[in-house]
C-alpha cells in the first residue's frame, strides 16, 4: 500500500471514546478548512462501527454546517435510529468546539438479490494509462504559484487522479459544465468492503464542485471565488475496489442563487455503474477590483 494511502486508511481508523462516540484526526490537503470528503468518510466509518451484523452501505445524505477546524480533532456521535430486518439507519453528527459542523444520515442493507438494470452508459474516454496525473500537471505549473503556497499546491494526495480534459487552474476557459476523471487509491488494499466504501466517499468530494465553475471561467485558485460544499449524497449500487481505476463522470445541470448543483456517476473500468453522487455547493464570485 502506498504511503499516502496508508495514512488515509489510518485517518479513517477512528478512536473509540465511548459507546457510539468516536474521534478522528485531520489531514491538511491544502484547503482553508477540513476537506469535506474526509468528514464524510470518517462519519461513515463511525456509523459502520455501530453495526451488529454485516450490512452494506447503500446510501448516505450529509450536510456541511460549519467549516472544520484543521487544528482540532473531530468527535463523531452516532445515533442508532433503527435496526430493521432488511435495513439499518444511523445518524451521525460531527462536533468541534462544542458545535455541530456536519450531520449525516446513512442507511445499510442486508445483502439481498433482486432485479437489475442499467441505462447509463460510461463515457468513451482515453484509458487512465494514456493520461497525465493531476499531481504531474501541478508540478508542471508550480512556477506559476506563489512560493508561500507552492508546497501546499504540490502536496501529493492519497487518491491518484487523472483528468480526461485538464483545466488550466490559472486561466480557465469557458466550458460546458461536464468533466471526467479517473481515480484510484494506489497500491493494494485489504478486502474490506467498508473501507472501500469510506475511501470512495472520501474521493467523491474531489473535483465535483469545480464542475459548476467551468462555464464561468472560475477556479479554486482564484482569490475572488468563495466555494464550499453544502450537502453531499451517495448511493452505492454495486461492489467495487478503490485500488482499481474508477471513472467519475460529472456534470452541473444548474447554478442559481450562489449555489451550484452537481451530480456524478462512478463507473468501474468495465462500464458498470457502481455509485451515484449528488452535491450542492456554495459558489460566490466576488467582483474583481
Amino acid at each position: 500500500m502506498a504511503e499516502g494511502v496508508q495514512e488515509l486508511v489510518e485517518l479513517l481508523n477512528l478512536e473509540t471514546i465511548e459507546h457510539n462516540l468516536f474521534r478522528g484526526q485531520n489531514r491538511d490537503i491544502g484547503g482553508r478548512s477540513v476537506f469535506g470528503g474526509q468528514v464524510v468518510g470518517q462519519a461513515l466509518m463511525a456509523a459502520l462501527r455501530t453495526l451488529d451484523e454485516n450490512r452494506h452501505t447503500h446510501s448516505l445524505h450529509a450536510y456541511f454546517l460549519r467549516p472544520g477546524d484543521m487544528r482540532a480533532p473531530i468527535v463523531y456521535e452516532v445515533v442508532r435510529i433503527r435496526d430493521g430486518g432488511s435495513f439499518t439507519t444511523r445518524n451521525v453528527v460531527a462536533i468541534q468546539h462544542g458545535e455541530a459542523i456536519f450531520s449525516m444520515s446513512v442507511s445499510f442493507q442486508r445483502p439481498e438479490k433482486g432485479l437489475e438494470h442499467q441505462c447509463a452508459d460510461m463515457p468513451k474516454v482515453p484509458a487512465p494509462e494514456d493520461l497525465e496525473s493531476e499531481h504531474d500537471i501541478r508540478k508542471r505549473l508550480a512556477d506559476r504559484i506563489d512560493e508561500r503556497v507552492r508546497p501546499i499546491f504540490l502536496r501529493p494526495r492519497p487518491i491518484e487522479i487523472r483528468p480526461v480534459d485538464p483545466v488550466d487552474f490559472f486561466q480557465p476557459d469557458a466550458r460546458e459544465p461536464k468533466k471526467q476523471i479517473w481515480f484510484r487509491a494506489p497500491g493494494q488494499l485489504p478486502d474490506d468492503r467498508a473501507l472501500h466504501h469510506a475511501l470512495l466517499a472520501y474521493a467523491s468530494d474531489f473535483a465535483l464542485l469545480g464542475t459548476g465553475m467551468l462555464p464561468h471561467k472560475l477556479s479554486f485558485l482564484d482569490a475572488n471565488v468563495h466555494a464550499a460544499s453544502l450537502d453531499h449524497a451517495i448511493w452505492f449500487h454495486h461492489s467495487f475496489r478503490m485500488d482499481e481505476w474508477l471513472l467519475y463522470s460529472m456534470e452541473s445541470p444548474c447554478a442559481a442563487h450562489a449555489r451550484s448543483f452537481n451530480r456524478g456517476m462512478i463507473f468501474s473500468r468495465e462500464g458498470r455503474l457502481v455509485a451515484s453522487v449528488c452535491q450542492e455547493g456554495l459558489m460566490r464570485a466576488r467582483r474583481k477590483p
